[in-house]
């Protein structure tokens, strides 16, 4: 796969030779103080909550194909998306660039290190709001196969040979925090039984610009700790599908074939008193299981 992955550097001599919609996934206060060029702010990218109902997800598809159409995407442009920086904004680019993916979107680069890496670059901002050409957006259906929803999700829960990856925070993943919105936001804390943990920072390493993605190898390092390797199918979840998009992508990038999402994440699985969750401390949890 070509590298999804963009530096500021890169992305301005890109934009010179080729027609792209840039846009800025920041909340409309940052977009205001100062943004790249003629990007356009979709900061619903990062704050809309998916449910994976039928009706919910057809409402994800056609929201996201009307707002990047109004964005002017076409098919025929590269999208080009941003946030501030990779660690500070929970993956909100990286969740653009899945919708755009989940969506059939042809052609989808994310910049590397964000609006941070283009200012420091000494590259030009603007505070300018441009007025972008509405395009006609289509979906391409067979696309969405990287969306799952939660009784595909449930179906997966003990069966060997897929992973579910959490990639959560710490303190969602031990249970002591429902969501990274407060403590008790949602009613149950814990996981989904039988879930592995990456935490998402962990796709990435500080540099002296700030964090950036670790390498493809690197990447397949971290996944094997948890026995993920390039032929293992995985399914992603975090609280809202924006950390978990962060995952995605490197995922994608290390080569790893077969990632999929379940959106609706922790936000909709704790809502749902039918489904199973394991709670306390994932050790606990695991010497039960060794001892039953």
């Amino acid at each position: 796969m070509t590298d999804v992955l963009i530096s500021a550097s890169e992305l301005a001599e890109f934009i010179a030779k080729e027609p792209c919609v840039i846009i800025d996934t920041r909340n409309p206060d940052a977009y205001a103080a100062g943004h790249l060029p003629n990007a356009v702010n979709v900061h619903e990218i990062f704050t809309y909550l998916a449910t994976s109902t039928p009706e919910g997800m057809h409402e994800l598809k056609t929201k996201f194909a009307d707002a990047f159409g109004k964005a002017g995407l076409s098919g025929k442009e590269t999208a080009v998306i941003y946030e501030q920086s990779m660690n500070s904004g929970f993956g909100q680019s990286c969740r653009g660039y899945y919708l755009l993916t989940m969506l059939g979107y042809p052609k989808v680069k994310v910049v590397h290190g964000g609006y941070d890496a283009w200012a420091a670059a000494g590259l030009p901002t603007t505070t300018a709001v441009p007025s972008p050409k509405s395009a006609s957006f289509s979906i391409v259906p067979e696309a969405g196969d990287i969306l799952i929803d939660a009784k595909t999700m449930l179906a997966a829960v003990g069966k060997h040979g897929i992973a579910l990856l959490d990639v959560r925070d710490i303190d969602e993943w031990i249970g002591e925090s429902s969501s990274p919105y407060g403590k008790d936001f949602c009613p149950r804390k814990g996981r989904i039984p039988g879930a592995v943990w990456l935490e998402w920072y962990r796709m990435m390493k500080p540099t002296a610009e700030g964090p950036r993605f670790k390498s493809k190898n690197e990447i397949l390092a971290e996944c094997a700790t948890v026995g993920i390797t390039q032929s293992t199918p995985v399914y992603l979840y975090c609280f809202k599908g924006a950390r978990a998009s962060n995952t995605f992508l490197a995922l994608k990038n290390a080569g790893v074939k077969d990632v999929r999402m379940y959106f609706g994440s922790w936000n909709e699985w704790s809502r749902d008193p039918s489904l199973p969750i394991e709670e306390g401390l994932p050790i606990e949890a695991k010497l039960t299981e060794k001892a039953a």
